[in-house]
């Protein structure tokens, strides 16, 4: 779509030339959702793929990401064969709602700034305990817990004007066993409950973490595997029957079901000695 209100791009190599922040400025990645509707609230764009920022870089430590790493990128990542949970990467870029030449626009970046409930790359980066780079505009780089960068539906935790540099997954997080669920109405439709479980391989612990379903990702934490009841016992703490989140890709209760039977089958897979992703 065209933006007719947009009547300046600029293109900076450092985001530190972007010293001043003005209502009518917008960030530029992928740009699938910027040209996807009008946007009559910008007047200029600033596009950051001269900032040259790496995609994907692998070390002892764990998995870096790139806010700019496209999807597709993401996708094709081989990962060390120690990290277990590794396949829970395609899985995630699978649950999108987008073709292959989205995959090839799109940036984990914006997938995680959209802070949609369904957004697959926010459920991967939470189930592996990420934590979220982010650069203000005038003051310090902070990182914050991927599991709390997304506040409800389409918010988060940004300021005006800050930008989500990068991702880091923990090796620690990566070499954990892991079970993924997902479903939606339509056979490429968006997800309407989404659910991650890890549990570490010296120890019988469990982190499942619910997204989709509801209007920002719940993480419960164990340090064995539940039973069946009182898993079903903590959803309920933490999710009020009236916390789901309904849409025309599923009703409140028809999500509730999903995260309750989805759960189940997590637990019970994860609590079988030897399973993987």
């Amino acid at each position: 779509m065209n933006l007719n209100t947009v009547t300046a791009l600029r293109q900076p190599t450092s985001a530190a030339e972007i010293a001043q922040w003005h209502s009518g400025f917008a960030w530029l990645a992928g740009g699938t959702w910027l040209f996807s509707e009008p946007q009559p609230a910008i007047d200029t764009l600033i596009d950051l793929e001269q900032l040259g920022w790496p995609a994907l870089e692998a070390s002892p430590a764990g998995l870096e990401i790139g806010a700019t790493c496209r999807i597709a990128e993401l996708y094709r990542f081989e990962a060390p064969r120690e990290w277990f949970a590794a396949p829970l990467i395609r899985a995630c870029c699978n649950a999108l709602l987008a073709s292959f030449k989205i995959w090839n626009a799109a940036t984990v970046g914006g997938n995680i700034c959209m802070s949609l409930p369904a957004g697959a790359v926010i459920s991967l980066v939470v189930a592996l305990e990420g934590r979220c780079t982010l650069w203000p505009r005038d003051g310090v780089p902070r990182e914050v817990p991927a599991v709390d960068f997304v506040t409800g539906n389409h918010s988060n935790l940004l300021r005006p004007g800050e930008l989500l540099r990068k991702v880091h997954l923990p090796a620690s997080a990566l070499i954990k066993r892991a079970a993924l669920r997902q479903a939606s109405l339509t056979k490429l439709g968006r997800s309407a409950a989404l659910l991650i479980g890890t549990s570490d391989p010296s120890r019988p612990d469990l982190v499942l973490t619910i997204t989709a379903a509801t209007s920002r990702p719940v993480q419960l934490r164990f340090n064995e595997i539940p039973s069946g009841e009182a898993l079903r016992q903590a959803i309920d703490a933490r999710i009020p029957a009236d916390g789901y989140f309904a849409d025309v890709h599923g009703s409140a209760g028809y999500k509730r079901h999903l995260t309750y039977h989805f759960a189940e089958q997590i637990r019970a897979e994860l609590a079988r000695p030897g399973a993987r992703a």
